[in-house]
């Protein structure tokens, strides 16, 4: 029986890279069983509060736009996108979630093309698309997120828009718990330690911290402009629970933050 241990420690880009894949090429079909149905098949849905870009309008106009769509795991997003008129290309690194993604392409018939890419060195040209975006993919799970930043940044044309989700800062004081223990802080916001968990003492799980400040820092670094910091509210009626996401913790303080940036024309 493996023997499972969490702690804060490092993980340089090798280790993170290495251990996000492993992570979800083996937990792609529990994944998708669990959060399948609420990510849709053809939906951009930008955090566990519910919000969709169809409400939100985050990315502009899509219709006759090139996108890309970093850490698409099944590409729900990206075939709402296409569905609306869009070019869009859907990377990810792990094959786990790329095989779902292919399945139902076909089962859709929203035939969106894949790439297995890194998002710390996206195999794509300069200036080559309009949007780049993604929804809690790729950025909370690479050690040099400064790095994904740029090549965002890179591959956009200039005037284009790099928007991207995750876990709002300020849950990294708290306990990863959804109930009452959820809600006392207990740990350091600035203490930027990796979270990692360890599989028989090799690291299996990797997640990174950044202020709200070093997020700003990163995207200014990349020559990007923030545009808006969103921090969707938890909805009224919405009771489902997604991990550390929850009611209880949600009508209280946020769990998700995007960056809407642009880059300068």
């Amino acid at each position: 029986m493996s023997e499972i241990h969490a702690a804060r420690g490092a993980a340089n880009s090798a280790v993170s890279r290495a251990a996000s894949r492993s992570w979800w090429d083996s937990d792609a079909d529990d994944y998708q069983a669990e959060h399948g149905e609420f990510l849709g098949d053809t939906e951009l849905r930008w955090c566990p509060e519910g919000l969709t870009e169809s409400e939100a309008g985050l990315l502009g106009p899509v219709a006759g736009r090139r996108i890309l769509e970093i850490g698409c795991g099944a590409a729900s997003s990206a075939r709402w996108l296409l569905s609306r008129g869009a070019e869009v290309i859907a990377s990810d690194l792990s094959a786990g979630m790329l095989r779902h993604a292919r399945t139902i392409n076909v089962r859709t018939g929203l035939d969106v093309p894949l790439a297995f890419a890194d998002a710390e060195a996206l195999p794509f040209a300069s200036g080559a698309f309009d949007i780049v975006f993604t929804a809690f993919g790729a950025v909370p799970f690479v050690a040099d997120s400064g790095l994904v930043m740029r090549e965002a940044a890179r591959v956009l044309r200039p005037g284009g828009r790099w928007v991207f989700s995750v876990t709002h800062p300020m849950r990294w004081i708290f306990p990863d718990d959804p109930g009452e223990a959820g809600l006392i802080a207990i740990n350091s916001y600035f203490d930027r330690r990796p979270y990692v968990e360890y599989t028989d003492g090799k690291p299996s799980y990797v997640e990174h911290h950044r202020t709200l400040g070093d997020r700003v820092r990163e995207i200014n670094a990349a020559g990007l402009v923030l545009r808006d910091l969103v921090e969707p509210e938890w909805p009224e009626g919405h009771t489902q629970e997604w991990g550390q996401w929850s009611p209880a913790r949600g009508k209280i303080f946020p769990g998700t933050a995007i960056y809407v940036t642009e880059k300068p024309a």
